[in-house]
C-alpha cells in the first residue's frame, strides 16, 4: 500500500474498528460465560453437539495459531491440534479462561503491531495465500460466529435466570 495521507487513516481506522470488536465479542462471551454453572461448560444440546467447553477451547486454538506471528509464519501452526478442541474434555474453567485471555492478547498485540502498509500484504493460512485484510476479516467473522455460539447456549442453559447481555425488552 502505497501510504499516501487518505490511505493512512483509513487503514489506521480499519486496525482501530478491528481492535474494538475483538474486544467487544470478548467481553459479550465473557458476560455470557460468567452466568454459567460449572456443569453448564460441558452440557451439549445432542450427541454431536459442541459445548460451551468446546468452543471456547476451539476458538482459544484458533486465535492462538492465526494471530502468533501473523504476518510472518502460516497462520495454522504445526503444534495446533484442532482435532482434539472438539473432543469433550474436563479442562478446569479456570484453565480454560487462563487460555482465553492469553489468545486474546496476542490478537491485540498483533494488531497494535500492524502498520498502514501490512494491510496490503499476503500471508498464508494452511499453505494458501491471503491478503492481511481478508485474513483478519475472515477470523474476525470466525470468532464472531463462536461468540454468537456462546452466548446461544449459555441464554440457553441458564433459561429464567439469565440476565440479558443488551438492552432488555419491555414487558
Amino acid at each position: 500500500m502505497d501510504e499516501h495521507p487518505g490511505q493512512v487513516e483509513l487503514a489506521t481506522l480499519f486496525v482501530a474498528e478491528i481492535e474494538r470488536g475483538y474486544r467487544a465479542q470478548k467481553v459479550q462471551a465473557e458476560r455470557a460465560l460468567d452466568q454459567l454453572d460449572a456443569s453448564d461448560w460441558h452440557r451439549t444440546l445432542d450427541d454431536d453437539g459442541n459445548s460451551i467447553a468446546v468452543i471456547v477451547r476451539h476458538l482459544t486454538g484458533n486465535l492462538r495459531s492465526r494471530w502468533t506471528d501473523f504476518l510472518t509464519s502460516d497462520g495454522e501452526k504445526p503444534d495446533r491440534n484442532r482435532d482434539g478442541e472438539f473432543e469433550s474434555g474436563r479442562q478446569r474453567k479456570e484453565e480454560m479462561l487462563a487460555a482465553w485471555d492469553e489468545a486474546f492478547a496476542v490478537v491485540f498485540d498483533a494488531l497494535a503491531a500492524l502498520t498502514p502498509s501490512d494491510l496490503g500484504r499476503s500471508i498464508t493460512i494452511r499453505d494458501q495465500p491471503l491478503g492481511v485484510v481478508a485474513a483478519i476479516l475472515r477470523n474476525y467473522e470466525h470468532t464472531g460466529h463462536h461468540v454468537g455460539q456462546i452466548v446461544l447456549l449459555a441464554k440457553h442453559w441458564r433459561g429464567a435466570e439469565w440476565r440479558t447481555l443488551s438492552i432488555p425488552k419491555k414487558r
